[in-house]
């Protein structure tokens, strides 16, 4: 039997993850701005590119060696001195007294002093000078464009950093599986899911042709675009990748819940035991899922240890509620008097009568007809007992057990008002008509 599907806990976990992807941008992009602006304009110019022919204008010493000063300043921390060079060698002569290659290296150093101090929108517009000259380096070209599309996305300008990428992707001969994955993240911003799930998988199959291990955001990026396209076996078969190189808590929690969405019962407690039996599941509604699923399983026992150990460690709140379920459970495993013991703190804390009629249930079963009695009496004063003929049926049990006979008849015969209960009343009745004649006839004999 059924009993429950921790359907809405467990979507809150799924939803949640991909709000970090976003961060991956701005890591990224820290790491690629670590180089030095020189150095790598005279490898350009050492290595014309093949794939384009352009007349690069040559870098002349003294612009040279004015740039090389203000990156000296730059990487000494001192942004202020380096942009007065450069605002120097712009204001000199003006603009025109720098050739265009000269002028680009001057907007890049701009840029990495502006990034450095967190003003990306100074970045940004410098970035766009530096590809805005003519006859640049394609090399030089193609890395600006690519730092601008990052800086687009650190400022949560999607649409923009897009558009960039597109444009990035479109003077590349080689982009890389962190490209695909910096606009699968684009993509998912604008909520173009297709799309998103198009380039993350691209970036996925990259990495797995190079015999290279995928990353963990990756991954995560296309279940949730496969869980917000419901397509659950897709969803399962990255929560297995994520399990097989980043085994995780939540991934064996989300797997559960994914398992019973395919109705492999099965898979579904074992997944959720996996993470229980290596003390993952610290927090008591985790726990609590974890009882039900052992419930459903019809693995009582079990389900029943888990709530004891809860309740005790003090990780499952100790409410009515968790210690009715920890009642069920000990009585389905025939743990009569861990049952009582349960079932009497969640009546103790309940408002209404229901669980006083299921602990005289359990009384009547363990033969303590005296505290059934009581316990029936009590919720059917309480009120809210949802079967009151079916506890009326109880108490008489316990009352023909303690031979008060009268008590009994009133009780069935309460009982038998309610048509649903009426057949097993009226057997009752003649049963305990006939135990009083057989008793009588012994008398007379």
């Amino acid at each position: 039997m059924k009993l429950f599907k921790p359907r809405i806990w467990i979507n809150a976990t799924l939803l949640a993850v991909p709000v970090v992807m976003t961060q991956v941008a701005v890591s990224q992009l820290q790491g690629d701005l670590g180089y030095h602006p020189l150095a790598a304009a005279l490898a350009e110019e050492r290595k014309p590119d093949t794939r384009e022919t352009r007349r690069t204008p040559a870098l002349r010493n003294n612009v040279y060696e004015k740039l090389a000063k203000a990156q000296e300043a730059a990487e000494g921390k001192d942004l202020n001195g380096a942009a007065s060079i450069l605002d120097e060698m712009i204001n000199s002569g003006g603009k025109g007294a720098l050739n265009s290659y000269e002028l680009a290296n001057v907007y890049n150093l701009y840029a990495f002093i502006y990034y450095s101090k967190e003003d990306y929108a100074k970045a940004l517009k410098a970035y766009e000078q530096v590809v805005a000259q003519p006859d640049i380096p394609l090399a030089m070209e193609i890395n600006t464009k690519y730092t601008i599309a990052q800086l687009y996305f650190v400022q949560e300008e999607w649409q923009k950093g897009i558009n960039a990428l597109l444009s990035w992707f479109a003077v590349t001969d080689k982009p890389n599986a962190s490209a695909y994955v910096l606009l699968s993240q684009g993509y998912y911003q604008t909520k173009d899911y297709d799309k998103a799930l198009l380039n993350v998988e691209k970036a996925i199959s990259m990495y797995k042709a190079d015999n290279k291990l995928p990353k963990e955001q990756w991954y995560n990026l296309a279940r949730f675009l496969y869980f917000e396209k419901n397509d659950v076996n897709k969803t399962v078969d990255t929560l297995e990748e994520l399990l097989k190189y980043y085994p995780k808590k939540e991934y064996w929690v989300q797997i559960s819940h994914m398992y019973g969405e395919q109705k492999k019962d099965g898979r579904q407690l074992a997944a959720m035991d996996t993470a229980y039996v290596q003390n993952m599941l610290d927090k008591g509604p985790e726990q609590v899922t974890m009882a039900y699923l052992y419930l459903n399983g019809e693995v009582p026992y079990k389900a029943g240890q888990v709530m004891a150990k809860g309740l005790k460690n003090g990780s499952i709140q100790p409410t009515s509620k968790n210690y009715e379920i920890s009642a069920s459970a000990w009585r389905q495993a025939q743990e009569l008097d861990k049952a009582i013991d349960d079932m009497e703190a969640a009546a103790a804390k309940s408002e209404d009568g229901e669980l006083y009629a299921r602990l005289g249930n359990i009384y009547l079963d363990s033969d303590m007809n005296d505290k059934a009695i009581v316990a029936i009496n009590k919720g059917l004063s309480r009120g809210g007992v949802k079967r009151p003929d079916t506890a009326r049926l109880v108490l008489g049990m316990a009352y023909f057990n303690e031979k008060q006979y009268d008590k009994a008849r009133d009780a069935f015969t309460s009982a038998g008002r309610d048509e649903r209960s009426a057949k097993y009343a009226q057997q009752w009745i003649k049963y305990l008509e006939s135990e009083l004649d057989r008793q009588a006839k012994l008398r007379d004999s």
